[in-house]
């Protein structure tokens, strides 16, 4: 999961910032209750509130809610919000005005509707949220949708319901669990969140504030859970937590990391790949990366941020590694898994960045060649230390550095989607494509794949040959055995 995204050179995972999702069940009944009411959730940012949304489609089905993508239809409508972006808490405030448009005209046909706020934003301004917008039913922070079916009954009878005190232990003992139908409806691909939270406190960053301190998922839960995944006829598992690779956990007495952790997770019979995401540079152990050579379900692609190629900048962003140390790790992955696409983030105009620092960072980027990045201009987050240091940088410079950082990425991008033109691979397929007659899958290094086909080949892997290729897809004819 990107640690902050803004303007993407490629989408490594299908929700970048720039572009909130709707997520629905295509009005569909999710089994349980039926009370005959829906529910509209607008997703916004990074894969975790992905899953989240998805945890509280969960208990909200259970309670008789069925999803719907039309607003105006919806009894309940939630906003799932995500405090990374600039400005984040003004758009919520506007998407909230857009609800009570929505709102007023179902009342005047007799219909009430229920507003709640739920993600980071939620959770870093509950009470301001509460008090500006009166509209607003119900606030729940991101650690608290274990509590959700409670809290929408309570919003729902008029009480103005604010929840964001939260354990996170608690929130993963105690959500729902997806339906086999749940599960079938959401893809072939599924994310499964086995961390949450960040003890690392870059100086840029709200997640700290909004997630809280690093806690894992224990090995017994997150295996299960793959199980049922799988059982339900997802192939490809992705790992999430905002800092992955932190992940640790126990079994039978030994203490275990995310390397032991893929290791079982490749016994599960009919999985067919694995990939996590995002990972701190510092968190990259051996037997970790050594698992990149020898786990054949293991996509070879590493979603690694390093934000900035000036020590000085790292310095004073608080990552705790230096570049040659990012350097190092990105070398050693790279010799066990020479094939290995490295996907990036990076912050432009950080306090103090002086030309040397940019072209530090260019030339960092230049030595990696990235397959795949996540870039913007740094804007400051009230409560983080990075909003209170002096020598700004002026936002022409930032703009001026950023265009050039993008245009060197857009053509490391470029050049490494052609490179894989004439090269085999094998793709998962997962959905239809633009055009009549046209399925899309994705390859191990997560590019999109257009070859023809239908939709009875969804879940498949089928070998392709890539025959064209530019910044979006790879065009692709199949390999006939």
């Amino acid at each position: 999961m990107s640690e902050l995204t803004n303007t993407p050179t490629h989408v490594p995972m299908p929700t970048p910032e720039d572009n909130p999702v709707i997520t629905t069940a295509d009005d569909k009944s999710t089994g349980g209750k039926n009370n005959g009411k829906k529910v509209f959730i607008k997703t916004y940012g990074c894969q975790m509130n992905v899953y989240d949304t998805e945890r509280m489609e969960d208990a909200l089905a259970q309670d008789g809610y069925t999803s719907t993508d039309v607003m105006e239809d919806a009894d309940l409508v939630l906003l799932n919000t995500c405090h990374i972006r600039e400005k984040a808490a003004e758009k919520v405030y506007s998407d909230i005005g857009r609800v009570n448009k929505v709102k007023i005209k179902r009342a005047k046909k007799g219909l009430k509707t229920t507003l709640g706020v739920t993600g980071c934003v939620a959770q870093a301004e509950g009470k301001e949220i509460m008090h500006r917008a009166p509209i607003v039913n119900l606030v729940a922070g991101p650690q608290t949708y274990h509590n959700l079916s409670r809290m929408v009954e309570e919003a729902e009878s008029g009480k103005r319901v604010v929840e964001t005190e939260f354990e996170i232990e608690e929130k993963f003992a105690k959500l729902k669990t997806p339906t086999r139908k749940q599960i079938i409806a959401r893809g072939v691909a599924a994310f499964l969140t086995v961390q949450e939270g960040c003890d690392k406190f870059c100086t840029f960053c709200v997640v700290p504030y909004t997630r809280g301190a690093e806690v894992s998922r224990s090995v017994d839960q997150i295996i299960e859970e793959a199980h049922r995944l799988v059982d339900a006829g997802v192939g490809e598992v992705t790992l999430l937590g905002q800092n992955v690779n932190a992940w640790h956990g126990a079994k039978n007495g030994k203490e275990w990391r995310l390397g032991e952790l893929l290791y079982k997770l490749s016994e599960i019979e009919g999985l067919k790949r694995l990939r996590y995401t995002t990972s701190h540079p510092i968190d990259m152990d051996d037997v970790l990366i050594e698992a990149h050579g020898k786990i054949d379900k293991l996509m070879p692609y590493l979603h690694l941020p390093v934000q900035s190629g000036s020590d000085k900048i790292l310095k004073s962003m608080n990552r705790h590694h230096t570049s040659a140390e990012y350097m190092d790790v990105i070398k050693r992955v790279r010799k066990v898994r020479p094939d290995m696409a490295i996907s990036g983030d990076f912050i432009v105009g950080f306090p103090g960045e002086s030309d040397e620092d940019f072209e530090q960072t260019m030339d960092l980027i230049r030595e990696v060649g990235y397959s795949s990045t996540y870039s913007f201009k740094y804007s400051e987050r009230p409560g983080t230390p990075g909003a209170e240091m002096d020598n700004k940088v002026p936002e022409s410079i930032k703009a001026e550095r950023l265009l050039r950082l993008q245009a060197l990425l857009r053509e490391q991008l470029i050049d490494f989607n052609q490179n894989c033109v004439g090269k085999e691979m094998d793709i998962l397929i997962e959905k239809k494509g633009r055009d009549a007659g046209q399925i899309v899958g994705r390859s191990p290094w997560l590019q999109a794949v257009v070859i023809d086909g239908d939709m009875s080949e969804v879940g498949n892997i089928v070998r392709v040959k890539p025959k064209s290729a530019n910044a979006a897809a790879l065009m692709a004819d199949r390999i006939k055995s």
